[in-house]
């Protein structure tokens, strides 16, 4: 029988199968411990292993990431919970020039063991609690930047992002970390035992054979609903779940595209310098020339707070299904 978990629960199932599965796991942020995470994604752990290993700290996110880079300095693997993704700027610092580099400036010798667990999406929340940033961290070398969609993929990314020798950004969806299985059209089932998905490999969601559409976290459900809907008038959409930006699974996505002919990113961080044009680059120097393509992304503005205005920018159902439209037209 499929488990109705919630993705939170993916999250807490799978740092606690890491944990007991390797002692140099350590939990570390704000209200991760006695609270559980303000979203309910490290409850129990602190009960379970203690609070040298899950611990609560004060409100700063520098000294929570520069305890994680002394840590894995000492051969820890640190999961460091930066509660809300928007805030990273406070500790962007030891972010880039420490945790991203590390391992190249000391010629391989140290390595950075680290998951920067954080949470972006919009949901209402306004201009600096609504920000994605995934665009962001992939312009930094030497982060791998992880963002799911579903509960499966979830718990199995979870497991790789902290087995990793490399650090790991990994960007849990707001509007998804309180979603059940039974919610999602795909990848609902999560077996209890540890599993690995591998970071850098892309799945194809839906099959189809008039257009590609690419995308990742919350946005999958979005684009899964509105080719759902196309379907009636006989178009048929190929989706491909990126779930991660770096690696970025350039491959399946070209193979795609050389079979459809058309392709559509959609993302939910800014357009300008951002993954859509990153993909639809990578798929051309690959060789593979789509008849159409076009990118559909959050404009060059701040998130607005009001949630009607909110849903006027970022990508939805509704206006999913119209860029799919002009796309397959071509």
């Amino acid at each position: 029988m499929a488990r109705n978990l919630n993705i939170s629960q993916c999250v807490s199932e799978a740092l606690r199968l890491e944990m007991e599965r390797d002692s140099s796991v350590v939990v570390i942020g704000e209200d991760v411990g006695r609270q559980g995470g303000v979203f309910g994604a490290t409850r129990g752990l602190q009960k379970t292993f203690g609070e040298l290993r899950v611990v609560d700290t004060p409100i700063s996110e520098t000294a929570i990431t520069g305890m994680g880079v002394g840590l894995a300095l000492e051969g820890y693997r640190p999961v460091l919970e930066i509660m809300f993704v928007d805030f990273i700027g406070v500790c962007l610092d030891q972010v880039y020039n420490a945790i991203a580099k590390n391992h190249y400036m000391s010629g391989g010798r140290i390595t950075m063991p680290i998951v920067i667990k954080t949470a972006g999406g919009c949901i209402g929340s306004g201009a600096q609690h609504s920000q994605c940033l995934w665009g962001l961290f992939a312009h930094l070398p030497g982060l791998k930047v992880v963002a799911p969609s579903n509960p499966y993929d979830t718990k199995g990314l979870m497991a790789a992002a902290v087995e990793s020798d490399d650090p790991v950004v990994f960007i849990e969806h707001k509007g998804l970390l309180l979603t059940r299985a039974e919610d999602f059209p795909f990848g609902s089932d999560v077996p209890a035992e540890r599993y690995v998905v591998p970071i850098g490999v892309a799945a194809i969601v839906r099959e189809g054979t008039d257009v590609t559409v690419a995308t990742l976290s919350q946005t999958v459900l979005s684009a899964y609903s509105a080719a759902e809907e196309l379907a009636a008038e006989g178009i048929s959409v190929e989706l491909i779940d990126l779930r991660s930006v770096v690696p970025l699974d350039t491959a399946t996505v070209a193979r795609s595209v050389q079979k459809t002919g058309r392709l559509l990113v959609i993302d939910e961080d800014y357009q300008s310098f951002g993954l859509s044009a990153e993909i639809i680059t990578r798929v051309f120097e690959s060789g593979v020339t789509p008849i159409s393509f076009a990118r559909h992304a959050v404009p060059d503005v701040p998130i607005p707070g009001a949630l009607s205005l909110e849903q006027g920018v970022v990508p939805q159902t509704s206006s999913i299904r119209e860029e799919i439209r002009k796309v397959v037209q071509v």
